[in-house]
């Protein structure tokens, strides 16, 4: 295994089949851009692909261009919009398990976790959890944080949910080993050139990342503490 991986975080690709968001459209790729950034991917040992939000375009579009390079991906699920309009269906998570693929949690309705009461917590960290759980029939051990918004309560509750890994958005190298880890987003207009930019970055730009990183998990007490 690599002392160091690179999780990229995609969201949404092709045309999209649903109204977005507010600022959605900014994480919403092209297939070309998509291609692009596997293209690179497959040449490499030290990436890791993650798909967020249960986009259906995960199933239509994503799922055959992996395959068609040998590829695996994670793909971080919104257990709230399985079968919704614009969503994964029930089958379309089943075809990405048995293509090999892992599926695990985005909690369950897509909102920021940070101020929510101890009950919608509750139903975040471990509703979702077991429902997607009961759907695909893999375990579910890794989340990832919906819009990379949390504090010291959040982690605490993810840590007191036992969850194998914690997945952000905050950029850079990731300790394959580690509780929390780091992703880059592809947004739009972004291809191969940026997966080479992050895997390969200028010193002064690595060491900037490395510090503000480092601020952000003392700030909100994460990094790998046993209590955080």
């Amino acid at each position: 295994m690599p002392e160091r991986v690179f999780r990229l975080i995609f969201h949404g690709v092709g045309d999209p089949p649903r109204p977005l968001e507010p600022g959605e459209e900014k994480v919403w790729i092209s297939l070309t851009s998509l291609r692009s950034v596997l293209d690179e991917a497959a040449q490499r040992a030290d990436v890791r692909l993650s798909f967020d939000d249960c986009n259906r375009s995960d199933r239509d579009l994503v799922l055959p261009e992996l395959l068609a390079r040998d590829l695996r991906a994670t793909f971080f699920v919104v257990a709230g919009r399985i079968d919704q309009p614009g969503f994964l269906t029930r089958g379309g998570l089943r075809e990405l398990v048995d293509a090999g693929m892992s599926v695990q949690s985005h909690g369950m309705r897509h909102r920021v976790w940070r101020g929510l009461d101890e009950a919608s917590m509750h139903e975040e960290l471990v509703v979702a959890r077991g429902s997607i759980a009961e759907l695909t029939g893999q375990p579910v051990e890794d989340v990832a944080i919906p819009f990379c918004l949390y504090d010291r309560r959040v982690l605490r509750q993810l840590r007191a949910a036992g969850y194998r890994h914690v997945h952000t958005c905050d950029g850079g190298a990731a300790n394959p080993a580690a509780w929390l880890q780091p992703r880059t987003q592809i947004s739009r207009g972004e291809d191969a050139g940026k997966l080479r930019e992050i895997t390969a970055p200028k010193l002064a730009e690595h060491l900037e990342r490395a510090l503000k990183k480092s601020a952000k998990r003392w700030r909100y007490g994460g990094g790998d503490r046993a209590t955080p």
